[in-house]
């Protein structure tokens, strides 16, 4: 040990200490306890002594919030818990239908809320282990974000370690947002530079938080309140949202202090109308209110619908609006070939952002509101909605004001637009020929949800449509590394990259095809729905062909019965389906497809006479086999698997290392299963 080695660790230890409990003073209680030179002189201090001992470094030092080299990429990160978003309420009827609607799924007369501001900022999702912050990462798609640690650390409002006891293993979601004074004080030093100021402060956040390099991030004014948990192990959740922020507190994590507790639907929009009075003066950004169930309990009753929770919603605040001159009208050709009508604007500052184009929806749309070329118009914008004309000014109209006619051929391939008597909608007809349709198509395709492939955007998938490169899905699979180092900045390793991404998109499942195939009125869900049910591309294509057949034999309500036996699906979808998969262009394209090397697991369909018929199962802990293979197990024996534990859920199987999952099971009284146990109800004869 070197002279002096313990004198030198234990000062270290006692600056850690001093430093840390500073920036939790300032940052988190708004509390200063010393100046800024003091805190300076303390850190330099420290500085000093891990330079000359580098076995003093701790992760959770102060001295560690800015440091190590530029990543030059952000990794995935999968979410253990999905990072789901949530519905809105534009108007004061949503917020009480949703309320209604809760009330009814409890059983109760008024339901406790916790009412937190919605703040605009950038979701994250921030990994505790053994009380050190190890990881942070983005919101993402809610099922993958994107690592952010070493920009997260330059955020003194986040604790490097938890105070008290933590546990071994927590998930924290919070918002990192720019309160408007650091917001100011950053656009003025961009434009002493002369470099470009802000738009708003969602975007310089969002911006600061995706600098690859962390010591630029630390410059920004970046600020951090936490709401939410995510993943955790050997944590038992308290009753209610109340306590679960007292808890993030007394770890030493800021909370919002406008949070509030709210009795009813009438004490919710007084907090309403209370927090849009206060929005003005406010020292950061809100765009609404967020209104959670308080008991922890409660929620898991409502239950999760498949990307937003049933027991929360946020009731936007009103819009904000602006004036401008409507120049021109361009019509734009989407993936399903609908013509959609677009306004070009004069530039107007409204809702945080600079707007020259809107939404005018459609021709009816258009006619209900008499827009001309030429009007000054009234531009609506909230959040990140797109922006709509919402009305004309008339007493405004010019004389040289001309009408807005649809197109006779389609813009982009001059077929002639077809639009039936009662439909809203005029559409292209020439499917995957027309190129707005193909690029937009071909764009769904390669998309996160779909078939995920990575480095192919709409620049490059121009490209590849005007070269003669792609025409159809399966060519983008015969697309090669010389293909693509021929077209416009594309460099070898680039090229080699998304080479690599395509192969890898090989290997895909039924439901992200299904959806990527792009299939009117065919979402996610339904797509994910379709999957289970079906378990086989071949089973919905025998499904669609034998309701075909019988179609014109039926009336109306029982035409399609194998689509319509389908959980999310109506008559209108089951025609979508039926259309879709009777087109033997259709399925000669799927058939490329798969000789490109496209392929998917079977997906395993739960019987209804198993021996788990009816019952749901949530898997936690480590088992013999893994927990996908012991999921399918379940599902063939007709039991369903879920994610979360509540009072519907039938039994928990639980293998080592189980967590909060097991301990929320015995709160609820929900029978534990070990390994042993379920196999021997796998093998339970079927119930008569």
């Amino acid at each position: 040990m070197k002279p002096g080695a313990s004198d030198s660790a234990a000062r270290a230890a006692e600056l850690r200490r001093r430093l840390t409990d500073a920036e939790h003073a300032y940052y988190v209680l708004d509390q200063p306890q010393m100046d800024d030179a003091e805190y300076d002189a303390l850190l330099r201090e420290l500085q000093a002594l891990e330079s000359a001992d580098p076995e003093l470094v701790r992760p959770d030092s102060p001295t560690q919030r800015v440091g190590g080299s530029p990543s030059g990429a952000f990794a995935p990160v999968p979410h253990r818990v999905p990072m789901r978003s949530l519905n809105n309420a534009l108007d004061e009827g949503e917020f009480l239908s949703f309320d209604r609607r809760v009330c009814e799924g409890l059983g109760r007369a008024h339901v406790t809320y916790m009412v937190e501001p919605k703040l605009d900022g950038l979701a994250v999702n921030l990994r505790y282990e053994h009380g050190r912050f190890v990881q942070g990462a983005t919101r993402g798609d809610g099922q993958t974000g994107e690592d952010i640690t070493a920009n997260l650390r330059t955020l003194r409002s986040l604790p490097l370690r938890l105070r008290g006891q933590a546990p071994p293993m927590v998930e924290v979601r919070g918002e990192v947002f720019m309160p408007h004074a650091g917001f100011a004080r950053l656009n003025a030093e961009q434009a002493a530079r002369g470099d470009r100021t802000f738009v708003n402060p969602r975007n310089a956040a969002a911006g600061a938080l995706r600098q690859i390099d962390p010591q630029l991030t630390a410059q920004r004014p970046l600020q951090l309140y936490v709401y939410a948990l995510g993943a955790s192990d050997g944590y038992t959740l308290p009753a209610t949202q109340q306590a679960l922020l007292a808890q993030f507190r007394d770890w030493g994590l800021p909370v919002n202090p406008l949070n509030a507790v709210a009795e009813g639907a009438d004490a919710c929009l007084a907090c309403y109308e209370k927090l849009l009075a206060q929005r003005p003066q406010l020292p950061f950004d809100i765009d609404g209110v967020v209104y959670k169930v308080d008991a922890l309990a409660a929620r898991e009753e409502l239950g999760e619908l498949a990307r937003a929770p049933r027991w929360a919603i946020a009731y936007k605040f009103p819009a904000e609006e602006a004036q401008t001159r409507l120049l021109d009208v361009e019509f734009q050709v989407g993936r399903t070939g609908a013509i959609t009508p677009v306004a070009r604007l004069a530039p107007v500052f409204v809702g945080g952002a600079t707007v020259s184009n809107a939404t005018l929806h459609n021709l009816d749309e258009i006619r209900r509101k008499d827009i001309h070329i030429g009007d000054t118009v009234i531009v609506r914008r909230a959040g990140d909605v797109i922006p709509e004309v919402k009305a004309v000014v008339i007493d405004q109209r010019p004389t040289d004001a001309r009408t807005i006619d649809l197109p006779s051929q389609c813009p982009a391939c001059r077929s002639e637009v077809e639009r039936s008597d009662d439909a809203v909608v005029a559409r292209c007809p020439a499917g995957l020929g027309c190129p707005a349709q193909l690029h937009a198509a071909l764009l769904h395709f390669v998309s996160r949800r779909a078939l995920d492939i990575e480095g192919i955007g709409d620049k490059l998938m121009q490209q590849l449509i005007d070269h003669g490169r792609v025409a159809e899905p399966a060519d983008l699979f015969a697309v090669t590394a010389e293909s693509l180092m021929a077209l416009e900045r594309m460099g070898e390793k680039s090229a080699a990259n998304r080479v690599a991404a395509l192969d890898k998109a090989k290997s895909t499942t039924l439901a992200r095809l299904l959806y990527g195939l792009g299939i009117r009125d065919v979402g996610e869900r339904t797509a994910d729905t379709l999957a289970q049910h079906f378990g086989r591309y071949e089973a919905l294509l025998a499904a669609c062909q034998a309701d075909a057949a019988t179609a014109g034999e039926e009336k109306d309500k029982d035409r399609y019965p194998r689509l319509r036996a389908v959980a999310d699906v109506g008559p209108e979808v089951a025609k979508r389906l039926v259309d879709w998969f009777s087109d033997p262009q259709k399925q000669a394209m799927v058939q490329r497809l798969r000789e490109a090397g496209v392929h998917w697991p079977d997906v395993a369909v739960a019987s209804a006479e198993g021996p788990l018929s009816g019952r749901r199962f949530v898997i936690t802990g480590t088992l013999p086999e893994a927990r996908d293979a012991v999921a399918a197990r379940i599902t063939a024996a007709g039991g369903q698997v879920v994610g979360s534990v509540s009072r519907k859920t039938d039994y928990v199987v639980a293998g080592e290392a189980a967590g909060s999952k097991r301990v929320k099971a015995e709160q609820l009284g929900v029978t534990v299963l070990g390994w042993e146990a379920l196999l021997k109800l796998l093998d339970a004869p079927t119930p008569v």
